[in-house]
């Protein structure tokens, strides 16, 4: 590995990592803390078993997000943040399933934060959340991955869905 695509790799981590702690901590861990200030309500409808969803909900968000942050840094060789985009499109791992699963695993962290605590607050947060998001991937973020990678995003956008993952994992072609 030449010194170049280790200090690229390096910077690529680093920012990654920045980026996870600003943009994801922000928005699933410190604005609900701040909605909830972690207060346990009683669960929603009195369904003490969406706590358990809920946790669940949690953890899997956590190790997508965690897993998709990665990929960004060593597959991609960039960061998730606009300012140090990916060279390359990534469509490993979670991608397989879902285009965004950063936003997914983001959005079930925050919904599980709700079922968790029983409040609907962060719950109604949780769905300004994926809006936002939505709004974001329409109109930022998939014109310029078109942009970028125009045919290998063209082959993703036809095979992976946008928000809802797929049961199979997408295989890409071969000499993609």
């Amino acid at each position: 590995m030449n010194s170049d695509h280790s200090s690229s790799r390096t910077l690529a981590l680093v920012g990654t990592g920045i980026f996870l702690l600003v943009a994801p901590g922000t928005v699933a861990v410190w604005v609900p803390w701040r909605i909830s200030r972690w207060h346990v309500h009683a669960p929603f409808a009195g369904f003490t078993a969406l706590r358990v969803i809920g946790g669940v909900a949690m953890v899997a968000g956590t190790v997508v997000l965690l897993d998709a942050f990665l990929r960004f840094a060593l597959k991609g060789m960039g960061t998730p943040a606009p300012v140090l985009p990916p060279k390359h499109l990534v469509v490993t791992g979670s991608y397989r399933f879902v285009r965004n699963p950063m936003y997914v695993a983001v959005v079930s962290v925050i919904l599980g934060e709700a079922l968790v605590f029983g409040d609907i607050r962060v719950f109604a947060y949780g769905l300004c959340a994926w809006l936002t998001a939505h709004i974001f991937v329409l109109f930022y973020e998939e014109p310029t991955l078109r942009r970028s990678f125009p045919e290998d995003f063209a082959e993703f956008t036809a095979h992976v869905p946008r928000w809802i993952p797929r049961l199979s994992p997408w295989q890409e072609r071969a000499g993609s």
